[in-house]
């Protein structure tokens, strides 16, 4: 299960009314290879769920992945943080057994990625 905190819904669904078709819209998380350990997280929207996504709903928003990145990110927690700097979302990955000093990439136990430059 992927979980989305009231916090980043909100700032999510924000997003989304920004967008020129926010209705029927999906919050797509992502994992594909590369930066500094290996994997790194993308989001987007989505307006399509394939049969090989996985759904979950979280205060209004839906949430897909792709089957084969599920494994990789069950449990992840995504959280939207806000300072007198700014704000962004923040990304718990209890499956992380590395990460890099700027956050932007990880690893796990059973999927190294492809590393490259930060």
């Amino acid at each position: 299960m992927i979980h989305l905190t009231e916090s980043a819904a909100l700032q999510v669904i924000d997003m989304m009314k920004q967008t020129e078709r926010p209705e029927g819209q999906y919050l797509r998380i992502k994992v594909q290879g590369g930066g500094c350990t290996g994997l790194s997280y993308g989001m987007g929207f989505d307006e399509e769920k394939t049969d090989k996504d996985v759904q979950f709903d979280h205060h209004g928003v839906r949430v897909i992945v792709a089957e084969a990145d599920h494994g990789v990110v069950d449990g992840l927690e995504i959280d939207y943080k806000q300072s007198m700097l700014g704000g962004g979302f923040t990304i718990k990955n209890p499956n992380a057994i590395a990460t890099c000093g700027c956050g932007s990439s990880f690893r796990t136990a059973s999927n190294a990625g492809t590393p490259g430059d930060c």
